[in-house]
């Protein structure tokens, strides 16, 4: 069985996709499929979830026409994933201080797969924020 990515039309195609899942990590890429780091993380996306179907599914929701959590969970980047657990939504220190969303683009298939990994179990032990197998603190050098 080959994993698929679904688009998420409506805010309440994206509270359905949050609640449904028991066992996985529901994984929501926010951006609009015409922008650039958009395209680039779908693409990673598209390659590994067949790969994390198991512990994970991925939902893609273009924010620019889904406007209903935007302000809700700041959604001001161009691309924004972000990670949800039995309906609650699960945070990630990637050691940029930012712990709501991974709103940087990951090239990297392994290392996304391992930050969903990390997630997935740290969700299994009822932990509400994991730490990133991964610091990205000095990812953007100025």
């Amino acid at each position: 069985m080959t994993a698929m990515i679904h688009e998420l039309e409506t805010a309440w195609h994206v509270d359905q996709a949050c609640m449904s899942e028991d066992e996985r990590v529901v994984v929501i890429r926010f951006g609009n499929p015409a922008k650039s780091k958009v395209m680039e993380q779908d693409e990673i996306l598209y390659k590994i979830a067949d790969k994390i179907r198991n512990f994970a599914v991925i939902y893609t929701c273009n924010n620019d026409i889904v406007k209903d959590f935007n302000q809700m969970y700041e959604l001001y980047d161009e691309m924004t994933v972000m990670f949800f657990w039995r309906n609650k939504h699960m945070m990630c220190d990637f050691g940029t201080g930012n712990n709501n969303k991974l709103n940087f683009v990951i090239n990297d298939k392994q290392e996304l797969i391992d930050i969903i990994e990390v997630i997935y179990r740290g969700a299994k032990k009822g932990r509400g924020l994991v730490n990133s197998p991964k610091d990205y603190s000095t990812r953007y050098k100025y």
